[in-house]
């Protein structure tokens, strides 16, 4: 049986990675395989392009070739970890995926619709996540969070850009839930932890039990 694929999403300091961590543990505990990779990265080859685009140095060649060389790095990762896991029977955890493209280059990036969902169908090749949760901050509480996990690190390519273009990428995160709500999941992501990991753990398990029972004789 295939498994189970699961993304997170969200604005910079939104506690993606604490909330991924949780679950996978969570999900372990209670036998269940688990797989957490993450984007840009997960694969050598994609680990390769994150410090290219991460550090910046691809931002002077345009929002185009960013958006190339990020879906390049998804369908490396797509085939050499996310698919394989997934045929294993696995839950795959991921932080960031598809929807992070949509929002970063194709709204706040501004480049052609057509184009983005053309190098997206090529990248994930029939790989959609069957539930992804995006975690809802306030723009200027989740880059104070950010600022402080960072501590004297430096901000990447996309923590550094202004606070108008995060909340764009903001209101982008919620209209793609709003479009697909059978997919998408909205988290407040303000709240404290614990909470808002019971919620994700009920959301998780609800989709455990669903598909269960639509294949009773894997289960």
């Amino acid at each position: 049986m295939r498994g189970l694929f699961i993304t997170f999403e969200g604005g910079e300091g939104a506690g993606k990675s604490t909330q991924i961590d949780g679950l996978a543990e969570h999900l372990r505990s209670a036998g269940y395989n688990v797989v957490v990779t993450r984007e840009p990265g997960g694969s050598p080859g994609a680990e390769a392009v994150r410090h290219v685009l991460l550090s910046g140095a691809a931002e002077p060649l345009g929002q185009d070739i960013e958006a190339v060389l990020f879906s390049a790095a998804r369908s490396d990762h797509v085939d050499q970890v996310i698919r394989p896991a997934l045929l294993r029977g696995s839950i795959v955890l991921c932080d960031r995926f598809m929807d992070s493209s949509r929002v970063y280059q194709g709204v706040t990036g501004n480049l052609d619709p057509d184009f983005m969902r053309q190098l997206e169908k090529v990248a994930v090749d029939g790989v959609v996540p069957d539930r992804t949760f995006i975690l809802d901050i306030d723009v200027e509480e989740g880059l104070h969070r950010a600022d402080k996990r960072r501590g004297s690190g430096t901000a990447d390519r996309f923590e550094k850009e202004g606070m108008a273009v995060q909340q764009a990428r903001r209101e982008a995160f919620l209209a793609l839930a709003k479009a697909e709500p059978e997919r998408c999941v909205v988290i407040d992501a303000a709240e404290d932890a614990e909470s808002v990991a019971n919620e994700i753990a009920f959301h998780v398990t609800e989709l455990i039990e669903a598909k269960k029972m639509a294949n009773p004789e894997k289960a």
